[in-house]
């Protein structure tokens, strides 16, 4: 049974209300204040002589569908202290009913900072309207910003990462507590002197997780020569798959060879192939002369000026990176390749029937991708002369090569056996890259030092030097418990507010969002 309560109860503590009117779509509720006497807020003298009153109207929270407005009657005391500087002054409120000058009470605030850090401006402005809270969108971004958050303890455990302003052009840094799972701070860039500034304000930290670039690693030792830092074990997996696909890149002519492709009919392209094939004509035509003039002992800063190409480009056609003819792009249908072939063997070869199969397993792309697959796979079956088909691109061949011989068609093993028998190199760096990926899953630091002494005379000879670079964050990424993978999550976090705010928000605001918001 429900027990009867009084008009103080719908109002903050410390008030007691008078008059209620109802204007128009408004509640107007008068009140005051419960005590007979003041503090002053300069000595701390408290009063009873009242001098004067002055009425405040700030919001309350919306009620039975109206607007509500609180009629504060605030008295003015005299101060009697002797020596008080102050003669006259205002009650003050408690801190949970309303702070000097506000126009909203202390609930109501709150609501609206919520609000703000949830959606931002625009939006958050838009859904108060419904919620008749009438609050502008510079305001919620006021209130967002003005909130200070309470002292906290100096992390232990940090994790660095970089993240873009602008894709390619400008970017900044993120620091991470790995311990209590929140952001701490937001750097304006990314350099080196920037991180190193920062860690040294923070000398309690022990360990230092961050991906294996150079800058954020000589910033660390640097500022805190005695923390650990540990690598990332996704960016170590991430990068030893990267340099397989180069290995194979490198060998496609060798590779085209070995599975007895050794010209192309154009006949057999689709019209999107076609124009990738001519446009690996027109390139081979720069990487033979790139690869003349290398090959006469040039430097590549001397090749860049005389052909005017990138840095970048140059040193991917001297060491054989741009020799596949089909470069792909990661799709939709990536991952679900291996159940696409699977399905094409037990003899399904309708593209709208094999959609339908994917669909029903959680496949999100289009019927149109499975059935431009279906068509290329179609032709590629036609009977055609021997040595006239189509080579696979690198990347296929690098998934062929890493995937399990029991999840391969007889065709593609048959392919597989040809590469590995012409190329036993190749076929050595992967055995190297399965062992890496189970080392780094399994956590065996002791088996490091050995697959870097075999890997640095292999195809992944690069990948091992710059391991072995960065030895000690490699090996404690294998030891300790921590990584940059939380540190990675807040960073699509981040990108998310940034899209929200259509990329226009200053560092201070994704900060408190993104802060406020762990």
């Amino acid at each position: 049974m429900g027990s009867w309560f009084s008009r103080r109860d719908f109002l903050p503590a410390g008030l007691k209300a008078g008059q209620i009117e109802l204007d128009g779509n408004r509640i107007r509720v008068h009140a005051r204040s419960l005590d007979a006497s003041a503090a002053c807020p300069r000595c701390g003298a408290v009063s009873r002589h009242v001098h004067s009153k002055f009425w405040r109207r700030p919001a309350d929270l919306p009620a039975h569908g109206r607007e509500v407005e609180l009629v504060l009657l605030v008295r003015r005391f005299r101060c009697r202290a002797v020596g008080c500087p102050t003669k006259i002054f205002s009650e003050r409120f408690p801190p949970d009913v309303t702070r000097p000058h506000a126009r909203r009470t202390s609930r109501l605030q709150e609501l609206v900072r919520h609000i703000g850090i949830a959606l931002g401006g625009r939006p958050a402005q838009a859904l108060a309207g419904r919620l008749l809270l009438p609050v502008s969108k510079d305001t919620f971004l006021r209130s967002v910003r003005a909130k200070t958050e309470g002292a906290v303890a100096d992390p232990r455990v940090v994790g660095i990462d970089d993240w873009a302003w602008r894709k390619g052009q400008r970017y900044g840094t993120l620091i991470c507590d790995l311990e209590r799972r929140k952001v701490i701070d937001l750097l304006p860039d990314r350099e080196p002197a920037t991180v190193e500034a920062w860690l040294r304000a923070r000398p309690g930290i022990e360990v230092v997780a961050r991906d294996r670039n150079g800058g954020y690693g000589g910033a660390t030792a640097r500022a805190l020569p005695d923390a650990v830092q540990v690598a990332d074990r996704w960016h170590l997996l991430e990068n030893a798959s990267a340099a397989f696909l180069a290995a194979v890149q490198r060998n496609m002519p060798a590779i085209r060879k070995a599975i007895g492709v050794a010209t192309l009919d154009p006949r057999l392209l689709t019209a999107a192939e076609r124009l990738q094939f001519e446009g690996f004509q027109r390139r081979q035509q720069t990487n033979h002369m790139v690869r003349r003039v290398a090959d006469e002992g040039v430097p590549i800063k001397r090749i860049v000026r005389l052909t005017g190409l990138s840095r970048g480009l140059v040193r991917q056609i001297t060491s054989g990176e741009r020799e596949d003819v089909f470069r792909i792009r990661e799709s939709s249908l990536t991952a679900w390749l291996p159940r696409l072939e699977r399905e094409w063997s037990g003899g399904c070869r309708n593209g709208a029937e094999l959609w339908r199969r994917l669909r029903d397993d959680g496949f999100q792309g289009s019927l149109r991708v499975v059935g431009e697959w279906a068509t290329r796979l179609r032709r590629a079956e036609q009977a055609v002369p021997s040595g006239t088909r189509k080579s696979p691109p690198a990347r296929t061949i690098a998934r062929l090569l890493t995937m399990g011989r029991d999840h391969l068609t007889r065709a593609d093993a048959i392919q597989v056996a040809r590469i590995e028998a012409a190329l036993p190199a190749l076929a050595t760096a992967r055995e190297l890259t399965y062992r890496f990926t189970d080392m780094v899953r399994n956590a065996r630091e002791n088996a490091l030092a050995a697959w870097l002494d075999e890997a640095e005379d292999s195809m992944l000879s690069s990948f091992a030097r710059g391991l072995r670079s960065d030895q000690a964050a490699v090996a404690a990424a294998l030891r300790e418990p921590w990584s940059n993978g939380q540190t990675g999550g807040q960073i699509n976090r981040l990108k998310t507010l940034k899209r929200q705010m259509y990329g226009r928000a200053n560092i201070d605001l994704l900060k408190a969002r993104l802060v406020a918001a762990s």
